[in-house]
Parts: structure tokens; sequence; C-alpha cells
């Protein structure tokens, strides 16, 4: 009898789907999208209805023979590609190309790669849904309109090489304009007065901050202001005049949508949204857990929706309540409220098994793998926990005419804070403040009055978890955009990382402003913001797809026209550096070409001398104790070179970190063997290692 066929996009998670579904099923994958639109030209015939002309993606020919065969022998052809636009685009592809019927119920979609989920989508398919597929076209031909209207006319005016993309020359714009804001900020000055008292009875310390007075808060704005008030109060006496005892609840943060889980990855181990992403499509496709086999640990990764299963909520109450106890559990199940751009087409990010632990199962995932699950698996645990409860006191403390406030909060039931607590893009005073037993009327000792200058802060530059709660905010771009468009701005050189900070280069800083002045529609975030409500549209069937594309091509082709004329060609300045060129004296510049950055004499074409840009690793060489420097191979990849080489050759594959080895005092490298992170003695015959 023949074997049913089951096209899934890739390896992995064929082998999970594989193991549930057993005899009778042939699982093969895709390895992604098999038709696209062609590189060498738009693709796009925009005289006939944006109508494209789509190609066979150049190496999967092979593939795409033995899909065919398969499909050919099979007795039915499920299509089990993730359940988003994108996905579903690929099934109508690969429907196209071995001839399925549009009627036929041929796809198949769940939203976690468990048991039941796979059982109960192969019970119940369903029709390719076009509106899903419409909705994927127009974003993309949008983006390929854009993509190879603007980009030649960049290369032609700027350099070559560049491009526009709708979202990320928004994204562009952001890095761009919030450094603008930086630029000029004019830096404010303001004080505060901390005084620091006791309470005579038990000699307690605690401190209290300057309000203003009875009647009115007073704004401290210069020394002169805050010498009057010291002079006023340096012989009264600090009186309570008020206690107001109240107890707080604090309820846990939802579940992870997309945007969130790379916000909160990025705060809390240091993840691009790239490699978070990564990381959470193998926790989604299938992990091999030791004694259990293939599994999918979390639930599908582009979310916009915190919704969660009442079987999953369910069985978390059941858990928390096992592991916790019962006054861990909330009265009523939570219900998060979606934000009002969300489609709500999937649950939030979950583990599928909540009852599997992150430490339970850590021998079968790598390092990376385990913090991001433990960070999944923590969240929603908490997110379906009691409230955290506190005791809190706000005191109001008389010193003649003046005012000063105090606020203490003891933790009186930690709730959620038991397994999970959100972190936070700037510090806060958040914590446990402790204030003495005090009573109205009482009298205080001062010990100290400490008055502070400060200076009003610019805005922080955008972080990658930042930036992503922008662009979420703004409601520009979608969950499956957010870590290709931070790596696309990255790659092109419009923006470059430092530290963990979002900084434009002047490149960036050049073409966002050619783009502000002749595409303004394209760069603007309101614009941009309706576009996704109308490829939501698109979706739900409220919109069709050409009439978007018409309705903004007509003023995009003019747009384009005038653009071309007014354009002039735009220098973009090297940046000068402070090594001098020793062919000929010239300060050499900072020039980007394929394999990345590289030193060259602006004296091009008489001097053509080039040179590597040195980056220094901050270590010593254990052999020589020459400078360890940052060096690449023909491929790009980061290695740590002696500077002394070919006299010394010492280098290392393994990432320094700035500890010491205790042993030797040479620096320590951090080195995975196997799923484990260790740390090691960079000097050979030393032999020193420990687990991280």
């Amino acid at each position: 009898m023949a074997e049913n066929l089951v096209i899934v996009e890739s390896p992995a998670k064929a082998k999970t789907i594989g193991r549930f579904l057993g005899k009778g099923y042939k699982i093969e994958a895709s390895m992604g999208h098999i038709r696209d639109l062609p590189k060498s030209q738009m693709g796009v015939d925009i005289e006939h209805n944006f109508e494209p002309k789509y190609i066979t993606i150049r190496g999967k020919g092979d593939l795409i023979s033995k899909i065919k065969k398969e499909a050919k022998n099979a007795n039915k052809v499920y299509l089990a590609t993730d359940p988003d636009r994108e996905g579903e685009a690929i099934s109508w592809h690969l429907a196209n190309l071995l001839d399925i019927d549009e009627s036929d119920k041929c796809r198949i979609t769940f939203n976690e790669i468990t048991k039941n989920a796979i059982k109960s989508a192969i019970k119940s398919p369903r029709e390719i849904d076009m509106n899903l597929v419409d909705a994927q076209q127009a974003r993309r031909v949008l983006d390929r309109i854009v993509g190879y209207k603007i980009s030649p006319l960049l290369w032609r005016k700027v350099r070559k090489g560049l491009s526009a993309g709708r979202v990320q020359s928004v994204s562009t714009r952001l890095i761009c304009d919030r450094e603008e804001e930086i630029e000029k900020f004019v830096a404010e000055e303001y004080w505060s007065i901390i005084a620091k008292l006791t309470e005579p009875k038990a000699k307690a310390q605690f401190e209290a901050r300057f309000h203003g007075t009875v009647n009115e808060k007073i704004e401290l704005k210069n020394g002169q202001q805050v010498d009057k008030i010291l002079e006023d109060i340096k012989n009264v006496e600090f009186i309570v005049n008020k206690i107001k005892a109240s107890e707080k609840r604090k309820t846990p943060a939802p579940p992870f949508i997309t945007s969130t889980l790379q916000q909160e990855a990025a705060r809390k181990l240091g993840f691009t949204t790239k490699k978070t992403m990564m990381v959470a499509q193998q926790l989604y496709e299938g992990i091999d857990v030791k004694g259990v086999g293939a599994l999918g640990l979390v639930t599908y990764i582009r979310s916009d929706s915190t919704r969660i299963a009442s079987e999953a909520q369910q069985e978390a109450r059941t858990f928390i309540r096992e592991k916790y106890g019962e006054k861990y559990i909330p009265e009523e199940i939570r219900i998060f409220k979606n934000k009002s751009a969300s489609q709500d087409a999937h649950e939030a990010i979950r583990p599928t098994h909540i009852n599997m632990e992150p430490d339970s199962i850590r021998d079968s995932l790598n390092n990376d793998q385990y913090k991001l699950y433990k960070l999944i698996w923590e969240r929603f645990t908490a997110s379906q926990m009691a409230s955290a409860v506190y005791d809190t006191v706000s005191v109001d403390i008389g010193a003649g005419s003046y005012l000063f406030k105090a606020n203490g909060s003891k933790m009186k039931f930690p709730g959620f804070t038991a397994v999970y607590t959100e972190g936070k893009d700037e510090e806060t005073e958040d914590g446990e403040v402790s204030i003495p037993v005090l009573e109205e009327n009482e009298k205080l000792g001062l010990k100290k009055l400490d008055p502070k200058q400060h200076f009003t802060q610019p805005p922080p530059r955008y972080t990658e978890a930042t930036l992503v709660k922008a662009l979420e905010e703004k409601g520009i771009g979608r969950p499956s955009t957010y870590a290709p468009t931070i790596t696309t701005i990255l790659a092109r050189g419009y923006v470059e990382k430092e530290k963990k900070f979002l900084i434009p280069t002047e490149l960036g800083k050049i073409v966002t402003e050619i783009m502000k002045k002749n595409f303004q529609d394209i760069v603007d975030i309101q614009f941009t913001a309706q576009m996704e409500k109308k490829l939501d549209d698109v979706e739900e069937g409220e919109k069709r797809w050409v009439d978007i594309m018409k309705d903004f091509y007509g003023p995009f082709e003019s747009v384009l026209s005038k653009a071309e004329e007014s354009i002039g060609h735009v220098e973009v300045p090297d940046e000068v550096t402070d090594i001098i060129c020793e062919k000929c004296g010239r300060n050499m510049v900072i020039k980007s070409g394929r394999f990345g950055k590289f030193l060259a004499c602006p004296g091009f074409p008489e001097c053509r001398n080039t040179k590597a840009i040195i980056e220094e690793a901050g270590v010593n060489c254990p052999k020589c104790g020459g400078k360890i420097l940052i060096k690449k191979t023909k491929k790009g990849k980061k290695y740590l070179g002696c500077e002394n080489n070919p006299k010394c050759n010492f280098m290392t594959w393994d990432k320094p970190t700035k500890e010491s080895c205790p042993q030797c005092s040479n620096f320590l490298v951090k080195k995975f063997s196997g799923k484990k992170a260790q740390l090691k003695c960079s000097k050979e015959d030393c032999g020193y290692m420990r687990e991280e």
C-alpha cells in the first residue's frame, strides 16, 4: 500500500513529525521555499496586475525531482509548512509544482510539534488559504518593487551595493532620528536633597527625599535654590506628619510573543534577535530528548498574541499546585489582553510540556538552547501564577514649612517572582526598601542632609531589544520581520553596533536623508504602519492585494521620476584615521569591501596602499607576551592570533574572557565541550579547566 507523503520545510521538523506519525507516512523537507522571484531582475509584471514571475530556486532541481517522484507514488500528499503567511505561500508553491488541485484538502497546520497536535492536524486537513498566500505575495511584490526601483537609484547617486526597503528604511530612520535627538539635546540642571534620618527608639536609619511643601511639589533647578532650603531647615525638627500603610499586588508579565522574547533574550542572555530566532526555531522544530526522542519543546515562535490554549492553562495550574502549592495559583485563570494590532493567529510562545522542566533535560540541550528554553519556560509558568504581594508604607515628614517623603516596601508573598521577574531596559529602583516602624508626630533624628546636582540625560540609543519594542509599538513590520530587518541594516553598513547600542553610520545618515527628501512615504512611520494594516486586511479577505499594489504604485512611480532628476551625485566621506600611510605619508581612511572594512590610502590611484584593520583582544599572548589580535579567515570566521606571527604561532578559535587563570595568570577562553561551556586556560601546558 502506498504511503502518505508529508512535506515540511526542514529536516529537523521532518524527524520530529516522523516519530509521531510512524509507519504509513513518508516525511520530506522542502528546505524552505522552492520558488521565488528571480534575483537578476525585478520579476514583477507591473503592466499585467503586478503578476509575479516565479522561478525555481537554483540548486533545488534534484530535491524537486525527488519530491515529485515521492508525491506521484503517494496515496495522499499533506503540506505541513509553518502556520503563517510564509508557510502558506510555500505550501501553495508546492501544490502548484505537484499539480495538486486548489480544492484539495492537503494543508495541515499545528501550533506545536507534539503527538496530539500532529495527529489532530492529520485528521482535519483543509484547502490552502489563498488570503494568506495573497498577503505574502503582496508583501513580497511590494518589497521587490521598492527595492528594485530605489536601490539602483542609490547605486547611481551614492554608492554601489546599497539597498532600500520599506521596513529597513524606516528602522534606519528611527535610529538616525534618535541620534539627531541626542546630538541636539541640551542638558538641564536639577538637584535632589536626601535626608538621612534615624528613628530614636530603635536607632534604625532610613532615607527621605525632599518633596516641596505640604501644598505643592517643588522642582529643584539650581544650587542657590537648594542653599536657601538648606538654610531654612538648618535648625528645624523632622517630624512624622502622616503614615499610610497599604498592600500592593504585582501581576506577572504575559507569556512571550515574538517581540518580547527577542527583547528579553537580549536583556537577560545577550542574544541578538537573529540568534534568538535561530535557537527558538530549533526548540520549535524538535530536540532529541534523552529517553523520549525527537520532540518540539516550544510552540510556534512567530506570534503576536498572548492567548493561551485552555488545556495548557489547566496543565500549568496542575503543575504549579503540585510544585509550589495551592496559594501560588490565582483564583481565576489569567487572560492577557492583546494589542489592537495583534492578528491572534497563534498562541503565545510557551513550552509544549510544562512538566518538562529545563534542568531535567539540560543534558539534551546545548548551552544556548538551555538558556532560551529556561527563559520561555519560566516566563510562561510565572504568567499562570498568583500575584506577588508587598506591604508598602508611605511617610510624609515635615521639616518646618517643607515636606520630605519616604517610601518603603517589603515582600509579603513572592507569588510568581518565585519563578521569574521581567528584565528592564533601564535601571529602576525596584526591590525592597526598609523603613523602621514609625508613629505619627514622632520626632526623628537627622544624621545628614545630602544635596546632589544632576543633569538631565539625552534619550538612550536603541539596542536591538528597544528597537524591536519601538517597531512593535509603532506597528512597523510583523513578528517574522524584526530579526531580518536588523540583520540587513547592519550588513548594509547603515548602522553599526557599539557594545550593545545601534549607531547610524555616515552612510546611513546620508541614505536616510535622501529617502526623507525624495521618498517621504517609504520612510514615513505612519504610512508604513498603515501598509502593514492593509496587508492584514488582505489576510482577512477584506482587500484584494492587486488593489493595494495599484493604490501604492501610481504615486510611487511619480515620486521615483522626480527623484531621478532632483538627486545629484552624493559623496560619502571616508572615516579618517590617525594611521599614517608608510608609502606616502597621508592619513589612511576606512573603506568597506566584500570582506568587510579595511584601511586604504586616500591617494588612490597614485598610492594603492591598503592594510587590514587591527583589532586587539585586550589580552597578552601566553607564549611570548605579545598582543593578541582578533583576526579573520578569508571566509570571515574570527580567531585569536599573536601579533608576532609568524615568529609566534599561537592561535585559538575559542572566545577570550576577562578572567585570568588562577594557576598561571594567563587569560581564560570559553570552550564548548559537547553541549556544555567550559573555561580553559589559553596556555596549552597549564591544563586548568572548569565548567562555566
